[in-house]
């Protein structure tokens, strides 16, 4: 088995770039803290698990902004490319070395070194590995690459409760599944607020706070 290789899909915590559908709910600033403070767990998470990590960004100028994002400067970047996300997530496919590769997003607050060193142990004896999203989605996606394998991203209903499903039901008839634990991501206001609730630290966004003072 290769050394693991893990792939970090990003957008920079920019107004109008990230976290377009929270915004809606809570405002473009509320938002643009929450996309920050998401990627800060995430590259706290991958920078201690021994993977070789390599951040596929978007847009392009992303593979420039060293200073304005908050990602680790040290970490490799590479363009997403064009197309959908199926097309995006081949890409970091066709583009990974042999060996355990590990997809992830940067929503889900509560990813940790120790699932994604799981996850890690878990292809060591799995062809593949899902980290299930409350959603319908998931946080991960691990697969190991060899001459063989295909990308299993085609025909996927993305942004839905299907998405796991559909990647699923792309992998071999016989391969052989491991599951992390399930954790939400932060797509949207509701999902924000289930989030905090757990962890006892909810409040409206300050917008909304003025609001509820007013009456």
């Amino acid at each position: 088995m290769g050394h693991p290789t893990l792939l970090v899909f990003a957008k920079p915590p920019r107004i109008g770039l990230s976290k377009t559908r929270l915004a809606e709910g809570m405002g473009p600033a509320e938002a643009r803290r929450i996309a920050g403070f998401t990627q800060a767990r995430t590259f706290r998470a991958a920078l201690n698990t021994g993977c070789d990590t390599v951040i596929y960004a978007a847009p392009d100028s992303a593979l420039r902004a060293v200073t304005t994002t908050g990602w680790p400067g040290h970490l490799p970047r590479r363009s997403q490319g064009q197309g959908d996300l199926s097309d995006r997530l081949e890409k970091g496919w066709n583009e990974a070395s042999p060996g355990p590769v590990l997809f992830i997003g940067t929503d889900a607050p509560d990813l940790s070194p120790a699932l994604l060193r799981q996850a890690v142990r878990l292809l060591a004896r799995h062809d593949a590995v899902f980290g299930p999203a409350e959603d319908g989605g998931f946080w991960l996606f691990g697969m190991n690459k060899g001459p063989r394998a295909r990308s299993p991203f085609r025909k996927v209903r993305w942004s839905g409760p299907h998405a796991m499903e559909d990647v699923w039901s792309n992998l071999p008839v016989h391969a052989n599944i491991g599951l992390l634990p399930m954790l939400i991501d932060i797509d949207q206001l509701s999902d924000w607020r289930a989030w905090s609730r757990r962890k006892g630290r909810w409040r409206p966004p300050a917008i909304h706070r003025k609001r509820l003072q007013g009456h």
